[in-house]
């Protein structure tokens, strides 16, 4: 399910970035006029054909291809054409854009090991049809020099074919034992030496029995089973990287002769930098000069813009709404919070990466007993007969009906089964491991902003202000680019309201917007700006004329299924937290609403952090369901951690799952899923296990001929490959 949802991007027209120009930038090697833009909000191939369309049909751009995979468009554009200029061209067709600094990031829009993969896998397959068919005939009878060409033939084509597609485990084998520990690719590549050595041997003697067929068959499964595994995580990239490129790559510095455009690598404490509204922090600072208001959701998780004067600290990354500010740097580079954050990232993912799953636990203990049985096997036999071939063709026989064949495809069938299941509901699985940790989480932790709500304001009561002032605030609301003020006009529009005759309407940052209608002055914004009483929840203030002041209230919508979900999740003995940038009354409010009694406001990202550090040193199993780059390291740091499609790209990097769409309901059956998945491991392993307990005496015996080896190899991990497949029609 996974591979035909994330095709090589060759395979996709729609995704690829075919050109070499276009393929350099994406590979971190930018080149003059090439710009690299994240595209967290594009989800199919209309959305690439609108955006591609719409930059190919300006005169100043040569190129633009966007991948769908990535999200993100590389365009190649004429030398003094900026990224702004692009972004500002691709949130005009009605798209989120963010500008990525290529020289950070290291990716490719290619799956080269998936293919190599898919290669080695059609390779085992077409040599193995061809020997069984050969086998047929020896099975059927074929004797004396009929048997010894067939056997000919099929080592002809079983050497090649295995010396290529079997490299995955050969390579993996040898690392573990320059490393002095087994993996179950010590099994399957000395059963496999072992199979051909022995084969050889008795065709070279005239022999009746080859396991040409059966090492075939071994790896052709085992391939599978690696495949599978391979492309339930394939699309999973480093979130530290992410973090990287989300920096601002250039920034506006003031100079003795004016401002100039400069590497933000350039920068210097002490510097001072013009940051124009639209524009995001390049650095840590201090606002030297200027009035504004900030959009600091990006790092914070606060849902409301603040306000920015001089003397206040800014960090990188937050974005500058109304008015130029000028910036004095106290951090750059590594030193800045965005980059600090990104280090905490690096940090989780790489304890995170401890977790040992469960076909790895498995191994530590299969693959040193089917050496030692192997061997008891060979050491029995010759003591028995004092025949060196006798004992060989035994032990051979006993480590290829041992092998892990079944024990192989255990995992990733039901990994396949159970994702494609989740897709079906709306959930994306990225990781491996993922529900393996899912279906041991006891704690879940929510954001509260753009995770359990939409993340956007929405006017709550239009319908106080009569038609005259409905169209006042809407004229002037028209002229500012506040998040408040685009949502009023949003509620205003679908209302049929129509705008105002207001003149001379301007913005003052910081501030909100005024103007004249019917000769008096009237103004939208802050409270303290507008004689307003503030009120204790979101609101702006309308103002028409002296002493006639209108509160326009605001709240933050909850996401669809989100009371379904946290309710499910509680009555199923979890404990649930909320952890918020938002100040102590939106998240008290939000908790009780939902019914969560732990929970934390005014959360930094290193809060979070810590907090589910400390959660996971308690003993604690921890989901996290996160969507901004303030939940980034938190979402790293968790046992398991979720992201809405919605999130930020850096976010949905670091999440091990992606909810593809908007109801959350999905949350508490995805944990469902999770256990039962994990049921059907544990079961595929107990078939294993009977399948060795049955198989194993008759290898030991004498008695596993090809024909009974390969019989019982493929009957075992068809099994296996069944009972996974329970998952997709909703069996537990």
């Amino acid at each position: 399910m996974t591979a035909a949802l994330h095709p090589p991007a060759s395979a996709c027209p729609a995704c690829d970035a075919a050109p070499a120009a276009l393929a350099a930038a994406e590979a971190g090697r930018p080149s003059p006029g090439e710009i690299l833009l994240s595209l967290p909000t594009i989800h199919c191939a209309a959305c690439i054909a609108k955006i591609e369309r719409g930059l190919g049909a300006r005169s100043d751009v040569r190129a633009a291809r966007v991948n769908l995979t990535l999200k993100r468009a590389t365009i190649d554009a004429d030398p003094e054409v900026s990224a702004e200029d692009m972004i500002a061209a691709v949130e005009a067709l009605g798209f989120e854009a963010h500008e990525l600094d290529a020289a950070a990031l290291v990716a490719t829009a290619t799956d080269r090991a998936g293919r190599d993969l898919l290669m080695r896998l059609a390779v085992a397959g077409f040599a193995s049809m061809n020997v069984m068919l050969l086998s047929v005939a020896v099975w059927s009878g074929a004797a004396d020099a009929t048997r010894d060409l067939f056997h000919w033939i099929s080592a002809a084509i079983a050497l090649p074919a295995i010396a290529f597609s079997g490299q995955p485990f050969f390579r993996n084998a040898w690392g573990a034992l320059r490393a002095g520990r087994l993996n179950m690719d010590v099994p399957i590549t000395l059963a496999i030496l072992l199979a051909l050595v022995t084969s050889l041997w008795e065709t070279a003697l005239s022999g009746h029995h080859a396991y040409f067929d059966a090492a075939l068959t071994l790896v052709f499964f085992l391939l599978a089973g690696r495949y599978l595994d391979h492309r339930t995580r394939s699309i999973a990239r480093s979130a530290a990287e992410e973090l990287t490129a989300l920096e601002t790559p250039r920034a506006w510095r003031i100079e003795r002769d004016g401002e100039r455009q400069v590497a933000v690598a350039e920068l210097r404490p002490g510097d001072l930098i013009r940051v124009r509204p639209g524009g995001r922090m390049p650095v840590d600072g201090e606002i030297a000069e200027g009035v504004s208001e900030l959009d600091r959701s990006l790092l914070t998780g606060e849902t409301l813009p603040v306000f920015a004067g001089p003397g206040q600290a800014v960090s990188a990354g937050e974005m500058n709404l109304t008015g130029p500010l000028t910036v004095r740097a106290t951090a750059v580079g590594r030193d800045s919070s965005l980059h600090r954050m990104a280090d905490l990232v690096a940090v989780a993912e790489a304890g995170r990466g401890n977790y040992t799953s469960l076909a790895d636990r498995a191994a530590k203990l299969y693959a040193p007993g089917v050496h030692i049985l192997s061997a008891l096997a060979f050491v029995g036999w010759y003591l028995y007969t004092f025949d060196i071939r006798t004992a060989l063709n035994i032990a051979a026989a006993v480590l290829i009906i041992t092998c892990p064949c079944a024990l192989g495809l255990a995992v990733p069938a039901v990994t396949t089964a159970a994702s494609g299941r989740l897709f079906r509901r709306g959930m994306l699985i990225k990781s491996a491991t993922a529900l393996e940790r899912l279906a041991e989480v006891d704690t879940v932790v929510f954001d509260k902003t753009g995770t359990l709500t939409t993340g956007a304001p929405v006017l709550e009561n239009l319908h106080d202000l009569d038609d005259e002032a409905a169209a006042v605030a809407l004229a002037l609301a028209m002229g500012s680019s506040h998040p408040l003020s685009r949502a009023l006009v949003q509620a205003a529009q679908a209302a049929g309201v129509r705008p105002a005759r207001v003149s001379d309407i301007e913005e003052a940052p910081g501030y909100g917007a005024r103007g004249r209608w019917n000769g008096r002055e009237v103004r939208l914004g802050r409270a303290s700006w507008t004689g307003a009483e503030p009120l204790a929840q979101t609101a702006t203030y309308l103002k028409l004329g002296e002493g006639d002041t209108r509160a326009l209230r605001f709240a933050d919508a909850l996401r669809e299924g989100a009371e379904e979900a946290v309710g499910a999740l509680i009555a199923s003995g979890r404990e649930v937290y909320l952890l918020s940038g938002d100040g102590a009354p939106a998240v008290e409010a939000m908790a009780a609403r939902l019914g969560i009694a732990r929970w934390m406001a005014e959360a930094l990202p290193e809060d979070k952090a810590s907090r589910i550090a400390a959660l996971r040193d308690e003993g604690r199993r921890v989901l996290m369901v996160g969507d901004g780059l303030n939940d980034t390291a938190a979402l790293a740091a968790a046992h398991v951690s979720i992201s809405p499609a919605s999130a930020l790209d850096a976010a949905r990097v670091a999440s091990d799952m992606v909810l593809l769409g908007s109801d959350l309901r999905v949350l508490a059956e995805a944990t469902t899923i999770a256990q039962s998945a994990r049921r059907r491991i544990a079961e595929n392993f107990r078939i294993a296990t009977l399948y060795n307990v049955l198989a194993v005496p008759l290898a030991v015996a004498g008695f596993a001929t090809p024909l009974i080896a390969a019989l019982a190899m493929s009957t075992s991990s068809i099994i296996v490959s069944l009972n996974a497949l329970r998952l997709r029609g909703g069996q537990a």
